[in-house]
C-alpha cells in the first residue's frame, strides 16, 4: 500500500513552505502527495502561481494517509482558522493521525487545541497568543522544527527541518535517504 501526505491548504498558501516536503516525499521516497481544500476551488500560491486542489475536505476521512500538512498563507493572520479544517484537525488526532503545520498553519493546529499540551513552535514567541482556545504558551520552543506526539510545527523559516521532521514520521525506516536529503540542502548553507 503506498504511504501518502495530505496537503491541507487555504487560499495563498506559501509555496517554499511545502515544496521540499512534497517534493522530496514524491520524488524520491515514492510517497503520494495530494492536495486538499474545503471545496476544491483553484487556489493562488503566494508565488503566484494556480494550484487545483485534488480533494475536498469532506472527501477526507480522519485516517487517510500517514500525515496532515498545515502550510502557511497570509490568510491565517487574517482570519481564525475556517471551523471545517480546525474539527477535520481534531478529528484527526482524535484517532491518533499525525498533523504537521508550519509558519500560520500552526494557527489551525493551535485553534483546534492541539498545542495546548505539547511542545511546539511558530513564527515566533507570542505568534498564537490571539488564537482563541491556544493555551501552549508554557510549551512553545524557539527551536527550527519540533516534532512531539505526532504534531510536527515549524516557522515559515523553517521549510528543511520540517520536511525531515515529518518524513521521519511517514517513512522513519528510509534514514539513509533522510540524511542524504539534508545533507543535499544543507549545501545551500554551508
Amino acid at each position: 500500500m503506498t504511504q501518502r501526505i495530505v496537503l491541507l491548504m487555504i487560499d495563498r498558501p506559501a509555496d517554499w513552505e511545502y515544496a521540499p516536503l512534497a517534493g522530496a516525499a514524491h520524488a524520491w521516497f515514492g510517497i503520494d502527495v495530494v492536495s486538499a481544500s474545503i471545496d476544491a476551488a483553484p487556489l493562488t500560491t503566494m508565488g503566484g502561481l494556480s494550484l487545483q486542489p485534488q480533494r475536498r475536505l469532506a472527501e477526507l476521512d480522519p485516517g487517510d494517509g500517514e500525515l496532515w500538512v498545515v502550510p502557511g498563507s497570509p490568510l491565517w493572520d487574517e482570519a481564525p482558522a475556517p471551523a471545517p479544517i480546525v474539527q477535520a484537525l481534531r478529528e484527526r488526532a482524535a484517532r491518533g493521525g499525525a498533523i504537521a503545520g508550519i509558519c500560520g498553519g500552526t494557527r489551525a493546529l493551535a485553534a483546534a487545541g492541539l498545542l495546548n499540551e505539547r511542545a511546539h513552535t511558530s513564527n515566533e514567541p507570542g505568534y498564537l497568543d490571539a488564537v482563541p482556545g491556544y493555551s501552549g504558551h508554557a510549551h512553545y520552543r524557539e527551536q527550527a522544527c519540533v516534532s512531539a506526539g505526532g504534531i510536527v510545527t515549524a516557522p515559515g523559516t523553517s521549510p528543511v527541518s520540517f520536511a525531515e521532521a515529518c518524513l521521519w514520521l511517514v517513512a522513519p525506516e528510509q534514514a539513509d535517504g533522510i540524511a542524504q536529503m539534508r545533507a543535499m540542502f544543507a549545501r545551500d548553507f554551508a
